[in-house]
């Protein structure tokens, strides 16, 4: 199998592309949990977000994340995405890894997220980049479909 050509670009929530991916991403999310995503869409807006990326296989945008200051000292993550066809590529992976070395360059040390409790290939992610279950935070305290998740950043 021959590897495929990676690209990700930082850009903004004001990016068409990035934009279009998010929406497939809740439509996913819309499918998988059903009723229960709609208390969620509230908090998944992205309007002005400074900090998002777009990963490209072979020219074509294929997934997405951003992060948004959650404090002072750390960031979260939100909206990552990268269509069922191309999982199990390393593609989140590399994404993640990107919005944490943009978030140490804009003087952050740590990073939080939420994830539904559906989402297992996501948590796996998660916990392979060095993520450590955490209290829910914020929105998500009471939300028993919420799993939240804190990683110190280098």
């Amino acid at each position: 199998m021959q590897a495929h050509s990676i690209e990700i670009v930082r850009t903004n929530s004001d990016n068409p592309v990035f934009r279009n991916l998010v929406d497939a991403l809740d439509a996913d999310l819309n499918i998988r949990n059903g009723d229960v995503q709609r208390q969620y869409d509230r908090y998944n807006k992205i309007d002005n977000i400074k900090h998002a990326v777009v990963i490209y296989a072979e020219g074509k945008p294929v997934g997405c994340g951003c992060f948004k200051k959650f404090n002072e000292s750390a960031v979260e993550i939100k909206r990552m995405f990268v269509f069922p066809e191309m999982r199990g590529k390393q593609l989140a992976a590399q994404m993640l890894q990107e919005l944490e070395n943009w978030a140490v360059e804009e003087g952050f040390t740590a990073s939080v997220l939420e994830t539904g409790r559906r989402q297992v290939e996501a948590h796996h992610l998660y916990e392979r980049a060095g993520y450590s279950l955490t209290e829910n935070y914020g929105q998500y305290v009471g939300m028993e479909d919420s799993i939240c998740y804190r990683k110190e950043l280098k």
